[in-house]
């Protein structure tokens, strides 16, 4: 069996159940598995001041040596103190020319600071979605000039259930992204980042950060934006409830889905 050291994992429709909760079959399996020395990694498209709860439940929150990856890989923080060991937003004028051109298609859209969330247009559905997930604050803004000077956007997000939708949105604002990685999550979301961010860089960074080999990684995920780091990772393990586009990037996939204790059963087979 492989020394995995580093455990990166997904969130949403992954690490969490459907209702947003983290069952006791994973909470344990996570607990044994930093008693052995592994650093088990939120890896997620959130901010790390919004997973407080996640790592509260998890006896991670306020631990040293023990980090998250955070904005789909744009920031790593150590939990003790939110030490930032890496931070990459959007250059501020692209991201607020990005933000004006997504305000034309009049959907709901997040913008991700270091600290905060702002939405716009939230939708009662989105507003459910985010339920038990993550704080956020609402706005009207049609530009970043509410922000300006004040905050970095780390991304942004523009969200439709339909996913020929998100395509065509991503086709007709192709001459604005030469500098942006866009990402697909959720089965609802187009993400906007910096050029060079995303899960699989900042799995890779972090494990550089602590001199850990590629090989000595673990991933676990779901969704299109996990693709770079299963990819990256020594094992890349799919739960059950996988989208179907990322299996040709797992190793194995799970017999549970995330509502089964999925990450638990990857940390039995693999680390325990």
């Amino acid at each position: 069996m492989n020394n995995y050291k580093i455990i990166a994992c997904d969130m949403d429709e992954t690490l969490l159940s459907s209702d947003a909760t983290i069952c006791q079959r994973n909470i344990e399996a996570i607990a044994k598995a930093v008693e052995k020395g592994v650093k088990f990694v939120p890896c997620t498209g959130r901010g790390f001041r919004s997973i407080d709860g996640v790592l509260k439940t998890l006896h991670l929150f306020e631990q040293p040596d023990q980090y998250v990856i955070g904005f789909n890989g744009g920031n790593i923080t150590e939990n003790k103190g939110s030490r930032s060991l890496f931070w990459d937003p959007i250059p501020f004028d692209l991201a607020d020319q990005i933000f004006r051109k997504c305000c034309t298609y009049g959907q709901c859209l997040h913008i991700y600071t270091r600290d905060v969330v702002y939405i716009t247009n939230i939708t009662p559905d989105e507003e459910a979605f985010l339920k038990g997930r993550m704080g956020y604050v609402p706005c009207e803004e049609q530009t970043l000039d509410f922000i300006r000077g004040k905050e970095e956007v780390s991304k942004l997000i523009l969200t439709n259930t339909d996913y020929d939708y998100l395509e065509k949105v991503h086709a007709d604002m192709k001459p604005l992204l030469d500098d942006i990685t866009v990402s697909f999550s959720s089965n609802r979301y187009i993400e906007f980042m910096h050029k060079g961010v995303n899960k699989g860089a900042g799995l890779l960074k972090l494990a550089d950060i602590l001199g850990v080999r590629p090989e000595e990684t673990m991933a676990i995920g779901d969704n299109i934006n996990d693709i770079d780091m299963l990819k990256a990772a020594g094992l890349s393990i799919g739960v059950r409830n996988l989208n179907p586009a990322i299996r040709q990037y797992c190793d194995v996939v799970t017999d549970a889905t995330n509502n089964e204790g999925a990450v638990a059963e990857a940390i039995e087979k693999y680390v325990l």
